[in-house]
Parts: structure tokens; sequence; C-alpha cells
């Protein structure tokens, strides 16, 4: 047994990061300039300056917590160090969000497009994306990169085709009405688009580490603060530049929460859309405004899509990661062959099926939705600003704790004014801990007491004493081609082979970590034809469960000394390469130059 330390790989940079991020924060503009205008009319730019002024704030912060948290920054990570209960409540606030989230960015996308009865199409676009999420969550920053650069240049185009109506809009502009009470209420009531500032923090496990850095003292500052700065400047000076600019537009009427303009009804949904026909058509010829118009629809439905796998994959994942600390039950880490939890991609698809169905509004799902990130930020926030354990100098540790007061007073007028959202909160949270209950109970009647998790997956590996140095390393996924060559090639040489098979799944549990060869059926099948068919010139085994297949291959041949690594070209699809990337150029990639690599087709 030669145990090795595998990772999830560390191969998101900086620009992937903020697309990631892009896809969360970048869909605000989406939706939150027309509920702005449906709330406060004319005066609706001070809310939405307010709104940026905050995500300001908490892009920042969040700087600051994914330089403490290079691990997993997110509410459940980094809070449960203080509070098993607290980052517990935290997560299920998140959940609540997440579910909402998804509903809200499918119905949107569809509502931009202007399709009969949206909802229908929201909720089967949310199972089309639940199934392609069977797959497996890979890494998705390069394709969400590629959805944001055409939505940076829409966005773009429309802040300038915007600017030369910024006078007209300047003389709309009109004071806040009311009493501070009433335009509080509004300010809360436009708070949507914060939870992807959640998600990248969860994902600084995965960003690539600073140079100097390393596994046992990581750093992901150079990767986590430009891909937060970037997207927080872009969405707040566009958000409040096309806010301001929308209040240029003429005669725009509130009626029951819509909106309605000359000649087009209900524009609150898709405020941007309707902005690119008037501006453009204005400019150069109405059938051109039409055809930019089409154009944001097509752009921001395919971001707010990109947003609700977003959704989904984090579900999936914070779910598994409860699962795993034994917080909710063992179903939703059961994985299925492709390493995808079942039970939580089931969750993650249904409820928001079954809430876009029955809301069909975006006011009311927006209703439902601010009370889960506002909580999980607040959470963070509040536990982190408090930590005196963590190297925050003074102004930055004042900064975070003003604006975990303002999350917190924003939370609290949700709960109050906010029944439904109120109500939904509750009810996740309730059922949450409920089954943590069950959990927690069950766990202390059959184990006594619980057992930490391996912070260490063995790849185990059957070798000789006092074995010399491999010469070959053969990765294997199944008894066909690619073994009897590398059995042969062996043999012709003389050449001692270590025969590799990883079972790749993205999410690790301890009873995988603890599994051999022999418990897997199809790796014992391969290995007992591999003895077959070797003779007198017998193979060693070695065999791993792991995230990354490429990843364990390169560790495996650098820990071994091997002279060459043997790997059989793939037999997927082109689509299925896409969707969970191609082994053989990764491994080509990460391995050291010293080691050949040959791949048999």
């Amino acid at each position: 047994m030669i145990p090795t330390k595998v990772k999830r790989p560390r191969n998101v940079d900086w620009k992937r990061a903020a697309a990631i991020l892009y896809g969360d924060w970048g869909t605000s503009k989406a939706y939150v300039i027309g509920l702005a205008f449906a709330v406060a009319g004319y005066s609706s730019f001070w809310l939405i300056a307010a709104m940026c002024v905050l995500t300001a704030l908490v892009g920042i912060n969040y700087m600051i917590i994914c330089r403490l948290y290079p691990d997993g920054g997110g509410v459940y990570a980094s809070v449960r160090h203080r509070s098993e209960v607290i980052s517990i409540v935290g997560a299920f606030l998140l959940i609540a969000d997440y579910l909402v989230t998804a509903a809200i960015s499918a119905l949107s996308a569809f509502q931009y497009l202007g399709v009969p009865h949206p909802e229908r199409f929201a909720a089967v676009a949310i199972l089309l994306i639940g199934l392609l999420n069977l797959l497996g969550p890979k890494q998705t920053g390069g394709l969400a990169f590629l959805v944001a650069i055409p939505t940076a240049v829409v966005v773009i185009t429309l802040a300038l085709v915007s600017l030369p109506h910024l006078g007209q809009a300047f003389a709309h502009v009109q004071p806040l009405h009311g009493t501070f009470a009433q335009n509080w209420a509004g300010f809360v009531g436009i708070v949507l688009a914060l939870s992807g500032v959640e998600a990248i923090a969860n994902a600084t496990g995965v960003m690539k580490l600073d140079p100097g850095s390393t596994d046992e003292h990581p750093s992901v500052v150079k990767t986590s603060t430009p891909a937060i700065l970037v997207v927080m400047i872009e969405v707040c000076v566009f958000t409040a530049l096309l806010g301001l600019a929308m209040h240029a537009l003429n005669d725009l009427q509130i009626v029951n929460g819509d909106v309605n303009a000359p000649g087009a009804q209900g524009v609150r949904d898709y405020m941007l859309r309707y902005m690119g026909q008037v501006f453009v058509g204005g400019i150069l010829h109405p059938a051109l405004g039409h055809a930019f118009g089409f154009l944001v629809s097509i752009v921001f439905a395919m971001l707010l899509l990109s947003a609700v796998n977003t959704a989904t994959v984090d579900l999936i994942m914070i779910q598994f990661l409860m699962s795993r600390d034994r917080e909710i039950p063992n179903i939703f880490q059961r994985l299925n062959k492709w390493g995808v939890p079942s039970a939580g991609m089931l969750l993650a698809t249904m409820v928001p099926v079954v809430l876009v169905l029955l809301v069909k509004d975006m006011a009311g799902l927006a209703d439902l939705y601010a009370v889960g990130v506002v909580g999980a930020i607040a959470t963070n926030l509040g536990a982190t600003s408090t930590d005196r354990k963590l190297s925050i100098k003074a102004l930055p540790r004042a900064l975070m704790f003003g604006t975990f007061l303002v999350m917190a007073a924003i939370e609290i007028s949700l709960l109050i004014d906010k029944p439904n959202a109120r109500y939904f909160a509750v009810t996740i949270l309730a059922v949450g801990l409920i089954l943590r209950g069950l959990v927690q109970e069950r766990r202390i009647k059959k184990e006594g007491a619980p057992q930490l998790a391996s912070e260490r997956l063995p790849i185990k590996l059957a070798r000789l004493p006092g074995e010399a140095k491999v010469n070959s390393l053969g990765a294997i996924r199944s008894a066909g081609r690619t073994l009897d060559f590398a059995l042969r090639e062996a043999h012709n040489a003389g050449a001692r082979l270590y025969l590799l098979f990883v079972r790749e799944q993205p999410f690790m549990t301890e009873q995988d970590a603890k599994r051999k060869w022999q418990e897997d059926a199809e790796a014992s099948a391969i290995f007992a034809e591999a003895k077959q068919k070797a003779g007198d010139h017998q193979p060693l085994f070695a065999y791993a469960v792991s995230p990354s297949a490429a990843e364990t291959i390169v560790d495996v041949a650098a820990t071994l000394g091997a002279s060459r690594v043997i790997l059989g070209a793939p037999q997927r699809s082109a689509l299925v390469n896409l969707l969970r990337g191609n082994v053989i150029r990764e491994v080509s990639n990460a391995l050291p130059e010293e080691i050949d690599l040959l791949v048999y087709a």
C-alpha cells in the first residue's frame, strides 16, 4: 500500500471564477431595474444606486473572506468551526435561496424571450438542466466565460446608446417620496442578486494557488480578488448607469405592480429589452431597434439559464457536504455511476419546478428569494467579523461588521414585511433541522459517537517488497485493446507494469476513501482478466476513487517513478467530452517532462 493524497484540482483561474460570479451577479440587471421602477417609479434610481453600494460593500468583504478561507469560504464551511448550529442554519438559508434562484432565473429567461406561458418553458428548462447535471458537475468556468463575453458586449453597447439620453434621464429623476420606512421597504424589495458571492466563496477550494503558496499553506488572493473586483465594478457601474437611463423613457406607468410603456404592456420583467428597442430604434431605425431588443433577449436568456445551472450545481454540492458531515440523511451522498447524488439532484430540480409553476410571477418569486441569501451572507459576515482569531485589520473588520448590521436589518425587514418569504425560509429551515435531528439521533443510537472523515484518500497499490523502479503505468477503464496493448508492451520490453483503475466521481465520502478494488465489481473483473492474459509476466494493480482521473493518473505516475504512462483513446462523443473534459489532454498538460505519454488508439 502506497498512500498518496488526492485533492480536487485547483485549476480555476480568475477569469473563470469571475465568469461564475458574473453568471449570478450579472443577471441582476435583467430584472432588478424593472422591479425597482415598479416599486418607486421615476425615483427608483436612488434605490438602484443604494443597492449598487450594498453590492460593492458585500464584494469588498467577500474578498477578505476568500483570503481567509482558501479551501472554501461559503457560510457552511467558514462558520462551522465556530458553531455547527449556526453553520447549519446558514446552509439551509442558502438552500432556500438557491431553490428560488433556479426558479426566478429560468422564469426571467423566458420572459425576456417573450414566449407565451413562460413558466411552462421555465419548468421544462429546469428539468433539462437537472438531467444534464446527472452526468456530473465538471468545471464550467470556460462555458460560463463564453456566455459572459456576449453579455458584456451587449451591456456595453446598451450603455453607449443610453449615454445621449442621460440628460433627459436626470431631468426625469424624482426625489424619493414617502417616509424612511416606506423607502426602506422599497430598497429591501429589490435586494436580489447577491447569492453569487457565496458561490464564489465556496469555490476557493478549486482556485489556482498563488505563486509561492502550497496545498499545506494555500492562498488564492490573486485569483479571488480580481474575480470579485472586476465583476463588482461591472455590475455596480452598469446597473446604476442603465437604471438611470431607464428614467429617460417617457410615459412609463405602474399598473398593479407591473410597468406599462407606450405600445408595450408589462415591460417590468424585460426592461432592458424595451430600452434597447427604444434607444437603438431612435438612433438608427425602429427595425434595428427591434433586432437589438431581440439580441438582448437571447443573450440575457442564456445568462439566466447559466444561473439556473449554477444554482443547481451549488444545491447538489451543499447537500452532499452536509450529508457527508452527517447533518442530513445519507441518501444525499449516494452517488450514481457518474458520481452525482441523485437524491440531491432530484430536490434541486423538482422544488424549483414546483415553485415556478405555482408562483408564475417574478415579483412573487422575488418575495420568496431574498430571505435566504441575505440571511446566509449576514451569518457569514457576522461570524467572520467577530472572530478575533482571524487576521483582519481594524478598519476592514469594522467595515465588515457594519455591512453585517445592514444585512441583518434587511433580513429582519424581510422576515417582517414579506410573510411568504418568511414562511418559505422557515419551512426549509424546519424541514432541514428535523432531518438533521433524525440523523443525529440515529447516529447516536447506532454508533455512540461521530467519526471524523479521513482527510487522506489512499490509492490502493498491490506492491511487492524490494522492487525496483516501475517502468510503465497503464490507466485502464475496460478489459479491451488498451489493456492488451499495455500487457504486450510490458512483456516485449521486459518492463514491470502497473495497471491503474480510477473510479471517477466528483464527491468523496469516508467509505470511498477506504474502498478497495476487490469491492469494485468492474475493477475486479478487469484485473482478473489482466491476470489471465498476462501469463508469467504478471502486472501490479492500483486502484483509486477520485474526483479527477487525470489528477490521480499524474499523481500515481510521479509517486511510482514511472517512465511512461499508457492511455487509451476516449470513445466518448464530442458532447460528452465537452461536458466532462478530455482526460488525455489534462494528463498531457500536467505530466512531468521525464514521463512519456503513450496513447493507444
